[in-house]
């Protein structure tokens, strides 16, 4: 009879954790929660271990996820992986086992950076790892996964950098001839933070123009692209489903900018984009505005969130937050104008969801073909979510469909 009763009161307990209240139009619910019940569980242990004095929250989640997740660069009859270090920066480069030579062409190309908020996971992981080998046997390309550096102990605009110099080197005439690309068709590409990072190494080369080869494409998924509004339609829809939660989303940009999470009740407020805040001109807040950029289909019953008078001080704490390299979305026209053409991936359940749409508009206005590929029961990080154990359909469709316009556009 205890054990009953105990067994009893541990199932409620755990079905307590675990339920949340989902949108019906969510792909795979119940799967769902119990893939949020264990990342939250390693948030649970990560600020244990930091009460504890054991260490930073995110360098401890990190290590427990990449202790479970990362493999080693494992070649098979029809992928060859290598780890290596391009400018410094590591990486795994997947290409076809044929030689191309048997081909006779050059090969297509894609650099990839993963997600994870600039502090968590790796492309290293099984879930990129098996990604990136999708790829080379469906498009016959050569994919470079960059591991570039992560916070607490990288801040911007190091995440950055590592993105363009290992973006910048691959392009070398050198390196593409090493790996037998073809420097017409070379696209660049990441989801989440490293949609981020793509969109802005993208910007810097347009911009700059040093290297030769450009990309011929930028493909982001579920990217976010600006820390200005964290009231967009799809921040108060969706501040509260997993795995993407609003304050979270708040934090990884603190943690990204070197700043203190005290911050985070002032970014969700919206206090540093108050109407009162001179620093914050007009033509910078026209970049972020949702009631223009964003369908009248995704802003619903939602209403703009702007105080009228704010906290000056964050903006001067925080410059990045005004900075293209670190927020692509405020990025001049002139300089999106000269963007290649774009594939944009959002999801309905997705803080992130209307970053990825302004950024399209945006785009679109300046006069670049983009794709928009929107997933009504998609959530944040589903792509990646396409393989065993942790398999939903929407990740399956998502990915494939992914592959597919690169293969078809590259």
């Amino acid at each position: 009879m205890k054990f009953f009763t105990a067994t009893l009161l541990l199932s409620g307990v755990l079905a307590y954790y675990v339920y949340l209240p989902l949108p019906n139009t969510i792909c795979e619910p119940w799967k769902l929660m119990i893939l949020d019940a264990v990342f939250r569980s390693f948030m649970h242990v990560g600020n244990l271990a930091h009460d504890l004095g054991l260490g930073h929250p995110i360098r401890i989640i990190n290590y427990m996820m990449l202790k479970v997740e990362v493999i080693g660069p494992q070649s098979s009859q029809t992928v060859q992986v290598t780890d290596t270090f391009f400018a410094g920066v590591p990486v795994r480069v997947f290409e076809p086992a044929t030689p191309v030579e048997q081909q006779h062409h050059l090969r297509r190309a894609v650099v990839y950076f993963h997600g994870g908020g600039w502090a968590l996971l790796s492309g290293r992981m099984r879930s990129y790892d098996l990604l990136c080998r999708n790829m080379v046997e469906e498009m016959d390309a050569v994919i470079v996964s960059v591991d570039y550096s992560l916070a607490p102990d990288a801040h911007f605009p190091q995440q950055y950098f590592d993105a363009l110099n290992a973006s910048t080197f691959f392009l070398s005439p050198e390196v593409l001839a090493q790996y037998s690309v073809d420097p017409e068709r070379v696209a660049i590409s990441g989801d989440s933070a490293g949609g981020n990072l793509a969109a802005a190494v993208v910007q810097q080369m347009v911009s700059e123009n040093k290297t030769s080869t450009k990309f011929k494409l930028q493909a982001l998924i579920y990217p976010v692209l600006q820390a200005l509004d964290f009231n967009t339609p799809s921040y108060q829809q969706n501040g509260d489903t997993p795995i993407l939660y609003r304050p979270m989303m708040a934090r990884f940009w603190l943690e990204y900018l070197n700043a203190s999470p005290s911050l985070v009740p002032l970014l969700l407020a919206n206090n540093h984009t108050a109407l009162d805040l001179a620093r914050l001109p007009q033509a910078v807040r026209a970049r972020v505005d949702w009631t223009r950029l964003v369908s009248p289909d995704f802003q619903k019953e939602y209403r703009r969130v702007s105080p009228a008078r704010g906290s000056a001080g964050v903006l001067e704490e925080l410059p990045a937050l005004l900075d293209a390299r670190a927020a692509p979305l405020l990025a001049e026209e002139e300089v999106l104008r000269a963007a290649p053409p774009t594939y944009i991936m959002t999801c309905e359940h997705d803080v992130l969801r209307d970053d990825g749409l302004m950024y399209a508009r945006r785009l679109e206005d300046a006069g670049v073909a983009v794709t928009r590929d929107h997933y009504e029961d998609g959530f944040h990080a589903c792509m990646v979510f396409s393989f065993w154990p942790a398999k939903f359909s929407v990740g399956t469709r998502s990915m494939w469909n992914y592959i597919r316009w690169l293969n078809k556009h590259l």
